[in-house]
């Protein structure tokens, strides 16, 4: 991946400074290492859309990593919008090359990102991240759960997948695109440094992912499931599933399956299992 020219406005917002992109690569990239380069552009529609299409060209390996200081385009699931002012979040995807999981494993992919951001976050931050199943990620803001990231994996041809996240950093409360958004400076951050925090989650994904990797994608023996269930605020709670189809589904969310799915306990006494869907938390159980 070529670099891009930085912005001339670079230093715009005193308070939200570029990231230093050759710090991150001294800092991410070595011998052994998972990754292989890290770039970092000024504005992008969707960091994912760049590196599927750059790896779909062959112009991309595994372990590239593409860093945009502003979305215009940027997508969680169900494609929704994700928007930030520039330099106000991480935004960021990273291609993978699972070759030794099977694919009908690689849906804990989006799961394992989410543990190992939380668990970054938790370090460099200071900050008690949950997470929402699938793939969101909850912090606290005056006693009250909302979403500060998200998480969106996509496939890159056969063999490949670029995981992507955003995580609101500094955003300020009139800048929330919705109220029940937040960020980490809300959430009384102890560094909203964004070259630490992405370097913090960058280790720990490397980490998460070559320990699930040697244990060909098992999430038992990796640790995986019990890690994410231990972190997921989903469970225990009364859930409403909206499923594909136009049909919903409301109970207990008890437990997430050796396939990364949401069992939801149903009043019928019925346990169903749940691998797409929408969640919302109705209250606490």
């Amino acid at each position: 991946m070529t670099p891009r020219e930085p912005s001339e406005n670079r230093w715009s917002d005193l308070d939200r400074p570029p990231l230093n992109v050759m710090s991150l690569r001294r800092g991410l990239v070595r011998e052994g290492g998972l990754y292989c380069d890290v770039e970092v552009v000024r504005s992008t529609g969707s960091t994912n859309s760049d590196l599927v299409a750059l790896a779909v060209a062959g112009e991309a390996e595994e372990g590239a990593v593409l860093v945009a200081e502003e979305q215009t385009a940027g997508r969680g699931r169900l494609d929704r919008q994700w928007s930030a002012p520039p330099r106000s979040g991480l935004f960021f995807s990273v291609l993978l090359r699972p070759a030794e999981v099977p694919v009908a494993r690689w849906g804990w992919l989006p799961l394992l990102t989410g543990v190992a951001v939380a668990t970054g976050l938790s370090r460099a931050a200071g900050v008690d991240t949950a997470l929402k199943w699938p793939n969101d990620l909850l912090v606290t803001v005056g006693g009250e759960e909302r979403k500060a990231g998200g998480i969106l994996a996509e496939r890159a041809g056969d063999d490949m997948v670029v995981l992507g996240v955003g995580i609101n950093v500094t955003l300020r409360e009139d800048e929330l695109p919705v109220p029940q958004a937040g960020s980490l400076a809300l959430a009384n951050a102890v560094s909203t440094d964004r070259d630490t925090l992405l370097r913090a989650v960058l280790r720990t994904l490397e980490d998460w992912y070559g320990r699930w990797r040697a244990a060909g994608g098992d999430p038992t023996a990796s640790g995986l499931q019990e890690t994410y269930a231990a972190g997921c605020a989903t469970l225990g709670r009364t859930v409403r599933a909206e499923l594909p189809g136009d049909r919903s589904l409301v109970g207990e969310a008890v437990a997430i399956d050796g396939d990364g799915r949401l069992v939801i306990a149903t009043k019928e006494g019925v346990q169903e299992p749940v691998g797409a869907g929408d969640i919302v938390h109705l209250r606490l159980a």
